[in-house]
């Protein structure tokens, strides 16, 4: 799942890639409300889970060595839509230095091609309602907003 252009390289994430990975998690409003770079031990853990289910595909997108976007994609069979797979993207996220250059069309872009590769029939992701540059973004690529998502915190 190494996906090489002439400048990026997309990767499954490793380890190492943690401190990088929750740099960008926490680098926006939101996320500083809800991420922690102080102590690692629950991402490593979480990571652990993740790289152990073949479902799973957390990856990082590489420029000069450097750690520069990460996504989550989901793969989740379904009974709905006549037992239809979906995939679920989650925890996008591109590094302040590199927003606008294309990083993030690429980006999803992979992601959708995965979904393919993996005989998924939907795409699908949830934005927080204030993120609206980022409803943008996903409208420029094709999404549409068809539903109300909810929460519950627990």
């Amino acid at each position: 799942m190494i996906e090489n252009s002439s400048d990026l390289l997309i990767r499954p994430a490793v380890e190492d890639d943690l401190p990088a990975i929750v740099a960008m998690l926490a680098d926006d409003p939101l996320g500083a409300a809800r991420e922690s770079t102080d102590d690692l031990t629950p991402y490593t853990a979480a990571l652990k889970r993740l790289t152990d289910d073949p479902h799973q595909h957390v990856v990082v997108a590489v420029r000069e060595g450097r750690v520069v976007g990460t996504l989550q994609l989901t793969i989740a069979p379904g009974l709905s839509r006549k037992g239809a797979t979906r995939s679920i993207i989650e925890g996008v996220r591109v590094h302040a230095d590199e927003r606008g250059s294309g990083l993030g069309t690429r980006f999803i872009e992979w992601a959708i091609e995965r979904s393919r590769a993996e005989s998924c029939q939907l795409v699908q992701l949830t934005s927080d309602v204030t993120r609206t540059d980022a409803h943008r973004f996903y409208e420029r690529l094709g999404f549409t907003a068809s539903h109300v998502g909810f929460k519950l915190q627990l």
